[in-house]
């Protein structure tokens, strides 16, 4: 599964000739923005590799949609770790969550 503007590197797909994961540009699109919004928000894109990350997504949607859920399901893992390895540093980050949660009403 390579297109001419994704690549895989170490288990992470990635926009190729550059550090944008896929992930980012997948979870964009699905929110309903535009590919000219998405590539307002990643600059060192051209609209072309949006789009063809777009269309990659849409030809691979299953394996993507399935490599999305375990990377979520990883990161819910190594965030209770975290939470119990450092039980101070999670009541922070909570804190902080609920804070920035209030201040967007």
């Amino acid at each position: 599964m390579t297109d001419q503007y994704i690549e895989k590197e170490n288990q992470v797909w990635r926009i190729k000739g550059t550090r944008v994961a896929l992930d980012s540009i997948i979870y964009q699109f699905q929110q309903g923005r535009s590919p000219e919004a998405i590539q307002d928000a990643f600059p060192v894109l051209s609209l072309s590799q949006v789009y063809g990350a777009i269309a990659f997504y849409l030809d691979h949607q299953a394996d993507l949609d399935e490599y999305l859920a375990h990377n979520e399901a990883t990161e819910e893992e190594f965030s209770r770790e975290i939470a119990r390895l450092f039980p101070k540093g999670a009541a922070l980050k909570e804190r902080v969550k609920q804070s920035l949660l209030q201040s967007l009403k």
